[in-house]
């Protein structure tokens, strides 16, 4: 289990519990599994207290907790008969972006989502889940196959923001990112969106610009990162908290904002404690969603998401 800066002391507590625990089966002490135990009870308070309140920068902390589940997790849990489809037909194949056809609870979908990988290796192979131009245009090419077909399109958003490099800028980084959000308003079929970690910039809104957005309670979604906002209003990136806080970021900030449809809580502590408990809460969300969805004609569709998103911008964000 890897803590973050304010788990510090639910760490020593879980470690004292653990020590105690490797004496005991040693049989150099007493009664040293009840201490264990109520080390234990002490620690589960301790995470119940520390998770019930957390502010923008901690929940931005756990968004970015590395045991999280990403979306290749979520894909081989949730997701049977997976086909992954690779390339965009232009350059090149982005391995920050995972999509490809599959069945959600006996129902062919197309799924569409960014990977940040678990380990050093795969973190570089996908590129910490910064998708490049290619990346973008393949989930356009998977959209307009799904729109072909009359699929439904779910898509897991994980990522800091689209990869900044100069490559991706010379093959068009923004105009991939426009054309893939474009494209979201364009597909006349049921489009699912949940945010399972970081929702960075645009990045993230190319494939979020869904009829149904979901978060989960401890995850993220700006318009940039608290450090990159902290370091341009206060050239300091160690503002990184009160950026945080101005920014609006999380789950709660918005659904009370009209961005997010819906909340899925996550165990007690975050996905990271409980990961096989929170994809199935994923899970049930996605099935609801694309329930409230079944059935809606591609005009009506394209209708009620244009004006979701123009009424976005005509009101404002600021309630």
């Amino acid at each position: 289990m890897t803590y973050l800066e304010f788990e510090k002391p639910l760490a020593d507590l879980e470690g004292k519990a653990e020590e105690l625990r490797v004496l005991a089966r040693k049989g150099e002490g007493v009664d040293l599994e009840k201490e264990a135990a109520a080390l234990d009870r002490k620690a589960e308070d301790l995470l119940r207290d520390l998770y019930r309140n957390l502010d923008p920068w901690r929940k931005t902390l756990v968004a970015r907790h590395p045991d999280r589940p990403h979306c290749i997790d979520y894909i081989n849990a949730l997701f049977s008969e997976w086909t992954p489809l690779a390339g965009d037909r232009t350059f090149g194949d982005d391995h920050a972006v995972m999509g490809g056809l599959a069945r959600f609870r006996d129902q062919p979908v197309v799924v569409i989502g960014h990977e940040k990988g678990n380990d050093t290796k795969s973190r570089i192979h996908r590129n910490f889940g910064m998708a490049r131009p290619e990346g973008y245009r393949k989930a356009i090419r998977l959209m307009d196959m799904a729109d072909r077909f009359g699929l439904p399109v779910v898509t897991l958003v994980d990522t800091p923001g689209a990869y900044p490099g100069k490559g991706a800028e010379e093959r068009g980084q923004s105009e991939a990112i426009a054309r893939s959000t474009e494209k979201c308003l364009q597909i006349g079929v049921p489009l699912v969106s949940v945010i399972i970690g970081e929702g960075g910039s645009g990045g993230a809104v190319a494939f979020a610009t869904a009829d149904r957005v979901a978060m989960l309670e401890h995850s993220i979604y700006s318009v940039i990162s608290p450090e990159g906002c902290a370091s341009i209003l206060w050239k300091d990136a160690e503002k990184m908290r009160e950026a945080a806080e101005a920014l609006r970021l999380t789950a709660q900030d918005l659904t009370r904002l009209g961005v997010v449809d819906a909340i899925i809580p996550e165990p007690v502590g975050g996905a990271q404690r409980a990961p096989a408990e929170t994809v199935a809460r994923v899970g049930d969300e996605i099935a609801r969603f694309l329930k409230e969805l079944s059935g809606r004609k591609p005009a009506e569709l394209l209708r009620a998401r244009r004006r979701k998103y123009v009424e976005m911008g005509a009101k404002g964000l600021a309630a």
